[in-house]
């Protein structure tokens, strides 16, 4: 697919485009392109590092599109960008970021796709790490860094450039494009409402599930009920039910420890992930890998030594006796989730929040209040910013003021600040010994280098 072919990415630095761009790159394909972020100043060492790696840039100014290329944008860019207006003067063949991906992950022998509202690049990264680990030499497409994967010379591995035979992907439900996919084995971590009605979700995931020769399907989940109906479904869960199933969940300091069933056998595991939703989501990896042909054993194995992802529950440093954690959480499953682990764990916890849009507040905003009011302990805090905004057409009737206080209604402590900036004053006011600080966030590579920035700050405060 992608041998001796020019593509030109246009917004080449998003999570879901800098590994596809890599993979395509590796398979001896040109790769130029542009960014919004790059030309704005965001995130210099990301581009500088793809630069590196021979990807020619442009400004999005509609100079880089040249004769010949194969355009790869989001069919929701609109035609009056600059590079898509350039593009389509010159009649540029177009196709997505999922189509590209998907024709890679079908022409595949073993293909595991990971689909869910919440998990999957955890799941992902696992699966591959599994994979690796017994020789496989899988393709890993993922949408977050893979801390076992990334080193000095691959600082941003979101992607591990394998062999052909075996790919690795997550699959978005978000824009419907699970429906290209045609896996081997599919996994489903979990349904809840995100970016579509919970009647859209079951129809994709139903699909995605039917197509594979194994499904991977959370038995603990009451959405995924209806896909646990047919001959190639494996349930994974604490739930007695669950074929790969998980027990004695232990909350450690530095992860966590359970034990896993399967096949009349049991297994001791232990993570270096807190929280019992990444014990979860190991279950559903070893399922999968399992499906895939490593054994139970090698999983279980090969997990105690997965480091995770970046922004997913990272600990990025300590001072003055305050932990700063990074964290993707964004939906109400991820916060849920996230606010479960950090309830796990002595210690008050205090909560930075930016919403990844204004669209999902309008969508998801009652639901996303409810988890923050529900999983915060009293003592713990709150502060919102303003949604992340890069510009555009968006209506941005709902924001931040909504969320609090709905949050604030529900019993949670919670404080809108405009600016992250001020958020961040905010909560080193607060901060002493003993707490735990979770920036929480989506769509905005900068949040981890806020969160450096307040652990800096800590460092150098009296």
């Amino acid at each position: 697919m992608a041998e001796n072919k020019s593509y030109f990415f246009c917004g080449i630095g998003g999570s879901g485009m800098l590994p596809l761009a890599m993979i395509v790159a590796a398979r001896g394909a040109k790769v130029s392109g542009s960014d919004r972020s790059r030309d704005q100043g965001r995130t210099p060492d990301k581009f500088a590092w793809l630069a590196e790696q021979g990807i020619e840039f442009f400004p999005q100014d509609g100079s880089g599109p040249k004769a010949g290329q194969i355009l790869v944008a989001s069919a929701a860019i609109e035609d009056s960008v600059p590079d898509i207006a350039a593009a389509n003067a010159l009649g540029l063949s177009r196709i997505t970021r999922a189509e590209l991906n998907a024709a890679l992950f079908n022409a595949a022998e073993s293909a595991i796709g990971v689909g869910g509202t919440s998990g999957k690049s955890t799941v992902t990264g696992m699966i591959g790490w599994i994979l690796e680990s017994v020789k496989r030499k899988p393709t890993v497409m993922n949408g977050a860094v893979m801390r076992n994967f990334a080193n000095a010379d691959m600082p941003f591995a979101s992607a591990l450039i394998g062999g052909a035979s075996t790919y690795v992907s997550e699959v978005d439900e978000s824009d419907g494009s699970i429906a290209l996919y045609r896996p081997d084995v599919a996994v489903i971590t979990n349904i809840s409402l995100d970016h579509k009605s919970l009647s859209e979700l079951h129809q994709l995931f139903g699909d995605f599930a039917a197509k594979a020769r194994v499904a991977v399907v959370n038995a603990d989940d009451p959405e995924s009920a209806a896909l646990r109906r047919t001959d190639n479904i494996v349930t994974f869960g604490f739930g007695e039910s669950a074929a790969v199933r998980g027990s004695d969940f232990e909350a450690l300091a530095d992860g966590c420890r359970f034990t896993v069933h399967a096949g009349g056998t049991a297994y001791r595991a232990t993570l270096r992930m807190p929280g019992r939703h990444n014990a979860a989501n190991a279950l559903a990896a070893i399922a999968a890998a399992h499906a895939a042909g490593a054994t139970i054993a090698q999983a279980v194995e090969a997990l105690g030594d997965f480091l995770g992802l970046a922004r997913r529950y990272e600990v990025l440093g300590q001072a003055r006796g305050v932990t700063v954690i990074d964290d993707f959480a964004h939906n109400p499953d991820k916060v849920a989730a996230t606010l479960a682990a950090a309830s796990e764990l002595p210690g008050r916890a205090l909560f930075f929040f930016q919403p990844h849009g204004y669209g999902p507040l309008r969508q998801m905003g009652k639901e996303l209040a409810a988890s923050f009011a529900a999983g915060m302990r009293p003592g713990d805090r709150l502060f919102v910013c303003d949604p992340v905004y890069f510009g555009g057409t968006v209506d941005r009737s709902v924001g931040s003021e909504a969320l609090v206080a709905d949050i604030l209604a529900g019993g949670g402590d919670a404080a809108h600040r405009t600016t992250r900036a001020a958020c961040g004053a905010a909560i080193l006011d607060e901060a002493k010994a003993g707490d735990r600080i979770l920036i929480l966030g989506a769509r905005d590579d900068t949040l981890t280098e806020f969160g450096r920035e307040l652990l800096e700050k800590l460092a150098l405060r009296a």
